[in-house]
């Protein structure tokens, strides 16, 4: 069973080839590596969107599946440099989900859109059967700025730093030690469980977005951010390199692994460099800019490492560290799901 998304020859060959009708007004729709699709609305201005599964995992819980849910599609809209402002929600429910489960879920929905300042406009919501958990549907979020305000994961420049922000495997160290609680705090003891049960708060990306680009965007600033996801840190790298059209060296030993990370990893199994990094971003900043954006970071309490540069294409994408040079490749699979499944098999609570 493959789990996650599709490879990247599948999405090629399908998603990002046939992509509808054809429209002047799309300024960037179906593109690897990029968190957002742009679409001109006239009067210079554009519409910056983004839509994401949402998720009910039982073991979670539906208060904080929900407001992880709503921080990845916010976190994404914000990779562009601007605060997400609507947001439009599908639920396709397991059958036997109750409405009690359906209010708490809906409640953390409208108190987490509360906290981020996103208008809800509509959706869809029903029971169906086939539908089960964890993926209980998408969310469309968006908002508007003028057309030279954008930022896109494809517009990073030769040159450019690569800044990291937070550590590696941060969403997987979120989501499995909220999940399996009991199991995680026996293995990291309460010092290192507590920390990472405060990881939940720091997936949510917005603020750092937007705190980025008060350096200033473009070629007097950041030039590009991207959301580190599924496949984890060397994933974000690829697609960010990738969409830019460029390649670069990086210092994988400096991507930071926070030490209940790191325990993290032994007890699910996990390579921290390519799991879930859900509340890291990738940022690309023009040199002279970098310390600035570092700093502004620092300022407001996230961490910020500066871990490579990029480069010419034809350079290639490689990582360095104690061992040699290799070349970075995208991951086949993130092992982080397979991690998840695995422990609610074990019985793990």
């Amino acid at each position: 069973m493959q789990l996650g998304k599709p490879s990247r020859e599948t999405l090629a060959s399908t998603v990002w080839r046939f992509t509808g009708a054809r429209s002047r007004a799309v300024i960037v729709g179906p593109t690897p590596g990029v968190d957002v699709a742009v679409l001109d609305i006239g009067e210079g201005r554009v519409l910056v969107a983004n839509c994401d599964p949402i998720s009910l995992i039982p073991s979670l819980g539906p208060e904080d599946s929900a407001t992880m849910s709503l921080y990845e599609v916010a976190s994404d809209v914000a990779t562009s440099g601007q605060s997400p402002r609507y947001v439009m929600l599908d639920l396709n429910l397991p059958p036997d989900l109750s409405d009690q489960v359906l209010s708490r879920y809906w409640k953390s929905i409208n108190k987490t859109c509360l906290q981020l300042g996103v208008s809800i406009l509509g959706g869809h919501t029903g029971r169906f059967e086939g539908c089960d958990y964890s993926i209980i549907g998408g969310a469309t979020m968006w908002t508007t700025c003028r057309r030279n305000q954008f930022l896109t994961s494809s517009m990073a420049s030769n040159g450019d730093d690569l800044i990291f922000t937070k550590s590696a495997a941060y969403g997987a160290t979120s989501v499995l030690t909220r999940a399996f609680p009991r199991t995680v705090r026996k293995h990291l003891g309460s010092s290192l469980f507590e920390k990472a049960w405060k990881y939940m708060r720091g997936t949510n990306t917005v603020n750092d977005s937007l705190s980025a680009v008060k350096a200033g965007i473009h070629q007097r600033g950041v030039t590009a951010i991207h959301d580190v996801t599924e496949g984890g840190s060397l994933a974000a790298i690829v697609e960010l390199a990738g969409a830019s059209d460029l390649g670069g060296i990086i210092d994988v030993e400096s991507i930071p692994i926070s030490e209940e990370t790191q325990q993290i990893r032994k007890l699910f199994h996990l390579d921290p460099l390519t799991s879930l990094g859900e509340g890291s971003l990738l940022i690309a900043s023009r040199p002279d800019r970098t310390r600035r954006v570092i700093n502004i970071l620092q300022s407001r309490g996230t961490k910020a490492t500066l871990i490579g540069h990029l480069s010419s294409k034809t350079r290639g994408l490689y990582g360095v560290s104690g061992r040699g040079r290799f070349k970075i490749r995208h991951p086949e699979r993130d092992p982080y799901w397979n991690a998840y499944w695995r422990a609610l098999r074990k019985g793990w609570s």
